[in-house]
Order: structure tokens, then sequence, then C-alpha cells
């Protein structure tokens, strides 16, 4: 355990790295969380492909490889943006227009002209043990331009993440949050993408954010939570990378998928102990109701209507009792309708 975290240590290489993960992985936290919940998981990985299409370009005319990016992916969000407006044209639609041609446009580039091919295999598949003082400068700085503006935007981009509608009645420019938002999502991207390759990145912004979307309802914890898993997500791999000798973007997502198993595997079982909880048999019949028990199995039932079980059925019983009609032996009641049940004073 000890030469796992401390032998990678003493490579400059391996801590210029791990500070580029930690960092990417922050920033894939934040901006994931808003990114799942406005239904933009597609967006990431599009405007991924339209940054390296510019990036090609960029080569070509001897551009800085952010410089070529930045205006390919700044345009592929206008021009989404603008492709949206069109009612005709849904939003994924736009994005698989736009961002595919771009794609292919360096794709044609570089076939053509028979060269780049280790900054394309660098650009596709990430090369974080190459980081440089320039791409840690570069992500710093987004990343503190996206804490900035979740703070002090914070409202308006929670009012119109989850109603839109309601927030234009309210004066809020949801439009140009949006625009601004993909604007933002684009630096993320292009920071992003010399660290785990346009490949990868889009499985780095949406799994820490999906993952704690598993185990809370509420937005500041998932926030918080998303925030901290992209920043393990980041720093583990990186360890698992030296250790295994394998790709860094390839383990850092591979450590991420397997924290969404395991918060999946939980909630699915704090699902199943919660309806357990609400159980019990008499003979053949189980039912379910709010109840309280003591000694052995003894128990007591609460007021109002409660839930009796035919095996392997849930059906609604009149209320104070009474024989169930076939009507309602043949109206199954979920899961959720027995935990709203159970939530009754």
């Amino acid at each position: 355990m000890y030469e796992f975290f401390v032998e990678p240590m003493q490579f400059e290489f391996f801590r210029n790295g791990l500070l580029a993960a930690f960092l990417v992985g922050t920033l894939c936290g934040v901006l994931g969380v808003y990114i799942v919940l406005r239904g933009m998981s597609y967006i990431g990985h599009g405007l991924s492909h339209a940054a390296f299409g510019g990036a090609v370009l960029g080569y070509i005319v001897h551009w800085n490889f952010y410089v070529g990016a930045a205006a390919a992916a700044f345009l592929a969000a206008l021009l989404i943006h603008r492709l949206a407006e069109n009612k005709k044209i849904k939003s994924d639609a736009a994005i698989g227009i736009v961002t595919t041609a771009m794609f292919a446009l360096g794709v044609a580039i570089i076939s053509s002209l028979r060269q780049f091919t280790q900054s394309f295999e660098a650009s596709l598949f990430g090369n974080i043990l190459g980081v440089t003082d320039l791409d840690l400068w570069v992500i710093a700085a987004v990343l503190g331009l996206t804490v900035a503006g979740t703070f002090f935007g914070y409202k308006s981009l929670l009012f119109s993440t989850f109603d839109r509608e309601t927030a234009k009645i309210f004066g809020l420019r949801t439009d140009g949050t949006q625009f601004l938002f993909s604007l933002v999502l684009a630096l993320a991207v292009i920071a992003a993408m010399n660290i785990v390759g346009v490949t990868m990145i889009a499985a780095a912004l949406i799994i820490p954010a999906i993952t704690a979307r598993l185990l809370t309802d509420h937005f500041g914890v998932m926030l918080g939570l998303s925030t901290v898993f992209g920043a393990v997500m980041g720093i583990g791999g990186m360890f698992l990378s030296y250790a295994f000798d394998a790709a860094s973007g390839a383990t850092i997502v591979l450590l991420g998928a397997m924290m969404f198993v395991a918060a999946w595997t939980y909630s699915g079982w704090q699902e199943w102990r919660a309806l357990r909880r609400m159980v019990h048999a008499h003979g053949a019949t189980r039912h379910a109701h709010p109840h309280t028990h003591r000694g052995a199995h003894a128990h007591t039932h609460d007021a109002g209507d409660h839930h009796h079980v035919e095996p392997g059925r849930w059906v609604q019983v009149p209320p104070g009792g009474g024989r169930i009609s076939p009507a309602q032996q043949d109206r199954p009641l979920s899961a959720s309708a027995i935990n709203k049940e159970e939530r009754k004073p």
C-alpha cells in the first residue's frame, strides 16, 4: 500500500498529471450536475468532437492548440443554439449535425495530409502524463471561472435548470443562460481534452453527477457529492493507471464506472429494505401498512387505510377494512404508493 501511493510521487510528470486529474475531475463534477439535470449529456460529447476538428485546423494555420479548439467549440455552441431555436429542429439533432460535421472535417484533414498522427491519438485518448504548465494554468483558470459562475449565478442556474418556463415569467433570460452555460462547457471540454481525450470527456462529465443523483434528491448535496466524486475519480484513476500500467484517461473513467455501479447497488438495496420493512405475513396472506412492532411479532395498526397483499400482489383495502371487491383485487399498487402510505402521520 505504501509503494502504491508513494512510489509514483517521486516522478515530476506523475505529480503534474495528478494535479491535472484532480482539477479536471473537480471541474467535471461541478459542471456535470447542471449537464445531467438539464438533459445536456450529449452536448459535452458533441463539443469535444467539434473542438477536435478546430484543433486540427489550427495546426494547419499554425495556431495554438487552445485557440483553434476554442474557436471551433464556441462556433459549434453558437450554431447549435441558433439551430435549436427552429421548432422543427430538436437540440439533439442540432448537436449531431454540427459537431459531427466539424469532427469529420478534422479527420478528413488528417487523412488527406497524412501527418499529425501522434497529436491525433493524444487528442482522442488523452495524454495526461505529458501535461505542461500551460495545460495546468488553463485548467485552473477554467475551474476558477466555473466555480465563480456557479456561485454568483446559483439561483438563476437553479431556477432555469428545473423550470425554464416559470423562470421566463419571473424575467430570467433562460435562453441567454443556456447559451452562456454552453460556452463555459466548451471551455471545460477544451481544458479536459488533452487530459482524458475526446472519447472519454462525456463519461468524465456525466458519471460523477449521475452517481451523486442516485444517492440524494437534494440539489446542494448532489452538487457537493458530484464534486467530491469527480476529484476522487481523477486522483484514484491516476494511481491505478500507474499501478496497472494502463492509459490514465481509461482508468479514470473505469474507476468512475465502478463508483456508479456501487451507488446504483446501494440505492437499489435501500429501496428494497424500505419496502421490506412494511411487509409482513399472516398465513398465506401478506400485507403492508403503517404499523408498530412490539415483542416477537405483536404489532398495532395505525389508523387509516392499509394494503393487503395476496401472494405476489398489492391491493387497496377500503377505509375501515371490509371485503375487497374484484375490481380492487385487480388494481395493484406500486412501491412508491406504499412508501407514501408509510410517511403518513
